[in-house]
C-alpha cells in the first residue's frame, strides 16, 4: 500500500484512520468483518480472561506457563504500555511489523469491499482484535490467551470460537458509563462470557459476587469454580525480590515464586494456576515443573514494577480505587511503615478523589502531574486541589506539569518514589525514565 507503515506508531495511525471513533459496544461490526476475512477466531483454542483489575497479569501468568510447557502460544492484551507491538506476542516474542501490516491490509480491503462496513466502520479496538485473530490463525497457534478489552458480553474478544477456559479476575467499579452503575451490573457484563461445558473460574474477589457468578455460570451451562472457595493460599511472602506462596487445592499442593511484586499478584497467579490445572487434561504437557517455571519467568511491566530497590522507585498502573487500595496494601507489605512520595496522574473520567484519599495511607507527600498531550488527563492543579479536600496537608501536595520534573522533585527527598494513577501515565513515564536511567541510578 502507498505509505505503508514503517513504525508501529504509524500502524496505530492506520488502524485509527480506518476506525469509527470512540468506544461503541456491540458485536455486529466485528462479527461482519471477521466473516469477510474467513472467521479466523475459530481456528485456534483460546483462554478468555475478563475482570476489572488483574486480568492482564493473569493472562501473562497463563501464557508463560503454557509456553514453558512447550506449547506454541499467543498472548493478546490491551491497552499497550509503551508500544502497540506489545498487544500480541507469539511464544513470548512480539509479532513483526510486517505481519501486522499484512493483516491490516487484509482488513482494509475487506472494509473497502463491503458497503455496510464502509458506512459503519468497526472501532479501533475491534480492528486490532480482528487483525490479532488473523495473525493467530496463520501462526500455528496451539493456544491463545486473550484478555477482554472492556466488559465481556459485547467485547470484540467474545467472538472467540474455540474457548477452552474462561477466567474472571477481580471485579470492581470502573467504566460505569458503559458497563453499569452498580457492581452487580458490571459483573453481569463480564460473567456473560460463560460458555456451555467450558470451565469458568472466578477469583472470588469480591466475595459478594459469588452467588451471581454461580447463577450466571449455571444458566450458561459452564463448569464453574471460585478460587477462594476451593483453594487455600499459605506461606505468602511479598518482598522487593518478588512474591512467593503455597497453593493448595483438593488435587494439588504447589509452592511457587514470582518475580512480579505486590500482594495482588498472589490472587492473579492463583487464578491462572487454577485455570492451568483445569485444562491440564486437554494440554497434558502442563506439569508441576512447567507451572513453577512459567510463574517464575512471567513478566508484566508497569504493575508494581520496582525499577530501583533502595530507595524504592516503583511504577504501578493502578487507576481505580480497588487498584490503588491494593497498591497501598502491597507497599505496606513490602516496605512496612516507610512513607514514600507519590507521583500521581490520572484520567479525568476516573474516580480520582477516592484514589487520592486512599493514597494517604501510603504517601508522605503527593506530587500531582499529567500525561502530556492527553485531553483525557486531569490537570495537576485539579488533582492537587482535590487532595487538599481529601485530607492531605497542603504543604505536602505539589502540582508539577512535567512528569519528569515531578519525579525529580519527588526524588529530591531521597525517601522513595511511587508513580501511579493511570496505565497511560505509566506507559509514558516508563519510556522517559528508561531514557534517563543514569540520572535515577537504576
Amino acid at each position: 500500500m502507498a505509505g505503508r507503515p514503517a513504525f508501529f506508531e504509524e500502524l496505530e495511525s492506520l488502524f485509527a484512520s480506518l476506525a469509527s471513533p470512540g468506544i461503541r459496544p456491540g458485536l455486529d461490526r466485528i462479527s461482519r468483518l471477521l466473516g469477510m476475512v474467513g472467521n479466523p477466531q475459530n481456528d485456534f483454542p483460546a483462554i478468555h480472561i475478563v475482570g476489572t483489575n488483574g486480568k492482564g497479569s493473569t493472562a501473562a501468568f497463563s501464557e508463560s506457563i503454557l509456553r514453558e510447557s512447550g506449547y506454541r502460544t499467543a498472548l493478546y492484551t490491551s491497552p499497550h504500555l509503551e508500544s502497540p507491538q506489545e498487544r500480541l506476542t507469539f511464544r513470548g516474542e512480539p509479532v513483526s511489523l510486517g505481519k501486522w501490516v499484512e493483516a491490516a491490509e487484509t482488513i482494509r480491503d475487506a472494509m473497502i469491499a463491503d458497503p455496510v462496513l464502509r458506512n459503519d466502520p468497526p472501532t479501533f479496538f475491534e480492528l486490532v482484535t480482528a487483525a490479532a485473530f488473523l495473525l493467530c490463525s496463520g501462526s500455528g497457534t496451539e493456544i491463545a490467551v486473550v484478555e477482554a478489552g472492556l466488559g465481556g458480553r459485547l467485547d470484540a474478544t467474545n467472538l472467540l470460537g474455540r474457548v477452552v477456559l474462561t477466567l474472571a479476575a477481580s471485579i470492581s467499579m470502573d467504566h460505569m458509563d458503559f458497563l453499569g452503575d452498580t457492581l452487580e451490573k458490571i459483573a453481569l457484563e463480564k460473567f456473560a462470557v460463560a460458555r456451555k461445558n467450558v470451565p469458568f473460574i472466578f477469583s472470588g474477589n469480591p466475595p459478594s459476587l459469588s452467588g451471581l457468578f454461580r447463577q450466571t455460570a449455571f444458566d450458561a451451562g459452564s463448569l464453574p469454580r471460585i478460587v477462594t472457595e476451593k483453594i487455600s493460599l499459605s506461606d505468602i511472602n511479598a518482598t522487593a525480590e518478588g512474591t512467593s506462596f503455597t497453593f493448595s487445592s483438593p488435587e494439588k499442593r504447589l509452592s511457587v515464586h514470582s518475580a512480579l511484586h505486590g500482594l495482588y499478584q498472589v490472587d492473579n497467579c492463583a487464578l491462572a494456576l487454577s485455570g492451568m490445572l483445569a485444562i491440564s487434561g486437554l494440554f497434558p504437557r502442563i506439569t508441576d515443573e512447567s507451572i513453577r517455571r512459567g510463574i517464575a519467568s512471567a513478566a508484566w511491566p508497569g504493575r508494581f514494577e520496582i525499577l530501583r530497590a533502595d530507595p524504592p522507585l516503583v511504577l504501578d498502573g493502578g487507576h481505580n480505587p480497588d487498584g490503588i487500595r491494593r497498591l497501598a496494601e502491597s507497599l505496606t507489605a513490602i516496605y512496612g511503615e516507610k512513607r514514600v512520595t507519590i507521583v500521581y496522574a490520572c484520567m479525568k473520567d476516573k474516580d480520582y478523589p477516592e484514589c487520592i484519599s486512599l493514597l494517604r495511607k501510603a504517601g508522605a507527600r503527593l506530587v500531582c502531574t499529567t500525561v502530556p498531550g492527553s485531553e483525557r488527563a486531569a490537570s495537576p492543579e485539579t488533582l492537587a486541589e482535590t487532595a487538599e479536600t481529601k485530607g492531605w496537608i497542603p504543604s505536602s501536595v505539589k502540582a508539577v506539569s512535567d512528569p519528569l520534573d515531578a519525579v525529580r522533585f519527588s526524588e529530591s527527598f531521597n525517601e522513595g518514589t511511587v508513580c501511579c494513577g493511570s496505565l497511560y501515565f505509566i506507559g509514558f513515564l516508563r519510556k522517559v525514565l528508561m531514557n534517563n536511567r543514569e540520572e535515577f541510578s537504576f
